[in-house]
């Protein structure tokens, strides 16, 4: 079913909305709605299992450390082994991991389980991105590449608040059933992709041994690092927090979160392909900062949900810019492996930043999460101003 063709004459074209890329955006929204389902969810689900607040971070840790050590090899396979074969596997492990909560009951079974679903999502997202760029004509790679993360954007809006609202009328089993189901839809959408086939250089040398990521990503990478070490805290653990606080409105913080981050993707993406990253980087993270702030103090609904549209309307930017500028730079027979390397931030900066904040949790309280996120964007400004800029004057 895999369809591998080469597209060399396409990369001439401006068109970004070919049937492929149709069908890549929907597999994408369909994967990233059930995972989204998951996001909120899954903390409850540990508590219902009599989990702690370390075990959460713990268990939402380990998913995106799995995640991160299987990228580098998902980048290669991209190369040698094909789009096709690593996004498939990839959404396959993904589909029956997700179908595994629904019969687990011990902790010990869902760590194991939650290991499994990061090395699908790790092969998944990392080849769905690639095949993406792929398809996207390179002088609209920031515009293309935000309309792309619209997928996941739009999944965000629904799929926190399904997932919540259904883990309150029905089991969890069922719940993660609903989950495995938009997982196999995306399965079926991706069977339809006629896949680019990899033209390698000619002058290609040989793959060294500790090939784990591709240097001329290693600075939006960064900076994406602190961005998700913040993100982290989000995921994981703010409807407990609203709960703590007595706010309701956790479901709307979701879909307004999405809203802004669809609203920056109409003009951010093309705002970087014209003026590039400097205007966009610094004003984005200010806004996540400004966020993080709000949830640290958190009073009422209307503070929760103008921290959510601060966050979108950042984090809405920057994600796909830095995206596109990873991607950009990188050879053509290296963009599997700048896009794993960029994930890979991602999924460390979730990680370490889930399994940090539930131990500040257990320290403290759940507003110190936020005020320790809120300190990660600074240090991505600060990298920002005195690194990445001055590195642009001094090659000027």
């Amino acid at each position: 079913m895999v369809q591998e063709v080469n597209t060399k004459t396409d990369l001439g074209k401006e068109k970004i909305w070919s049937r492929d890329f149709l069908f890549i955006w929907i597999a994408n929204f369909f994967i990233f709605l059930g995972f989204q389902m998951t996001l909120p969810t899954i903390p409850l689900f540990v508590k219902e299992l009599g989990g702690s607040d370390q075990m959460v971070g713990i268990i939402v840790g380990i998913f995106t450390f799995s995640a991160l050590l299987i990228r580098p090899y998902a980048g290669h396979a991209l190369e040698s082994k094909g789009r096709g074969f690593v996004y498939l596997l990839g959404l396959g492990i993904f589909v029956i991991s997700v179908g595994a909560y629904a019969f687990t009951a011990s902790l010990v079974l869902l760590v194991i389980i939650r290991i499994v679903q990061g090395i699908g999502w790790g092969f998944s997202t990392t080849a769905g991105g690639t095949v993406a760029t792929d398809l996207i004509p390179p002088k609209r790679r920031g515009e293309g590449m935000g309309y792309f993360g619209l997928s996941g954007n739009i999944a965000l809006a629904f799929g926190p608040s399904l997932g919540l609202t259904l883990a309150g009328i029905i089991s969890f089993s069922q719940l993660f059933l609903f989950c495995a189901v938009f997982g196999l839809i995306a399965l079926l959408f991706a069977l339809k992709i006629h896949y680019k086939k990899v033209n390698l250089s000619p002058h290609k040398t040989q793959v060294a041994r500790f090939d784990v990521f591709e240097k001329s990503a290693i600075q939006p990478s960064i900076l994406l690092f602190f961005i998700t070490f913040a993100f982290g805290g989000i995921a994981t653990f703010l409807p407990l927090h609203a709960m703590e606080k007595g706010v309701e409105g956790i479901h709307l913080y979701f879909l307004i979160f999405a809203i802004f981050i669809m609203i920056s993707r109409t003009f951010s993406g093309r705002i970087y392909d014209r003026k590039g990253h400097k205007y966009i980087f610094l004003p984005a993270a200010v806004l996540i900062f400004v966020s993080m702030l709000l949830l640290s103090w958190l009073p009422s609904t209307a503070i929760l949900l103008t921290a959510a549209g601060c966050f979108g309307l950042g984090f809405g930017a920057v994600q796909p810019a830095l995206q596109a500028w990873a991607v950009n730079k990188a050879p053509n027979d290296r963009k599997g492996m700048a896009n794993a390397t960029f994930f890979s931030s991602f999924d460390l900066g979730v990680g370490i930043g889930a399994i940090l904040f539930g131990q500040i949790a257990s320290w403290f309280n759940y507003a110190s999460i936020y005020l320790t996120a809120a300190g990660s964007i600074v240090i991505s400004m600060l990298i920002y101003i005195f690194i990445v800029l001055k590195s642009k004057e001094k090659l000027a």
